[in-house]
């Protein structure tokens, strides 16, 4: 039995994955506003489609007192709402698929101001990618200086690759 003990808490003395230590509060949270499976809040652009996620985002899940099947409850600013209204279904067929039945019987869009309300205040477009900066020159030649020698061009170009992201990590540390 000390064996056991002594093994679980040299497993807990290293690096723990986020998710795992953050996994139950993100339960509890999703839970209290109705979201058995979390993975519908977490990953909605892949859930509606990258259309509907731009103007919306699920808000709550609520059910009914005695009847099967659940309402989700969308948020969107009032200029989209007549768009996420003609597709509601599609989006009902999405959300089910995810909980592998017919968990949502019924979906509800709210609409709110693009900010003033805590719930709006959130922008709903995702985040731009931003464009990659242009690399230092010297450190371009350094990272070629490394490399240089190496015959296969496909491992010389990964090798001047690692060697540019390493001394710019450096550089910048300085």
């Amino acid at each position: 039995m000390t064996d056991a003990k002594t093994k679980r808490e040299r497993r807990m003395r290293g690096f723990e994955r986020t998710s795992k230590l953050l996994g139950s509060r993100i339960r509890k949270a999703g839970e209290s506003r109705g979201f058995a499976v979390t993975r519908l809040i977490t990953h909605w652009d892949e859930i509606a489609g990258e259309g509907v996620a731009q103007i919306s985002r699920p808000v709550e899940v609520s059910y009914g007192r005695g009847g099967f099947g659940a309402t989700l409850t969308l948020l969107t600013t009032g200029a989209n709402a007549p768009m996420l209204e003609m597709q509601k279904e599609q989006i009902r067929e999405k959300v089910n698929a995810v909980y592998g039945y017919a968990a949502i019987s019924r979906i509800r869009v709210t609409q709110t101001a693009p900010t003033g309300f805590s719930e709006g205040q959130v922008e709903f477009a995702p985040r731009k990618a931003e464009t990659p900066k242009e690399p230092d020159p010297e450190i371009t030649s350094r990272a070629r200086a490394t490399a240089d020698g190496v015959e296969s061009e496909a491992l010389k170009a990964a090798l001047e690759a690692l060697a540019a992201n390493v001394y710019t990590r450096n550089s910048s540390k300085t």
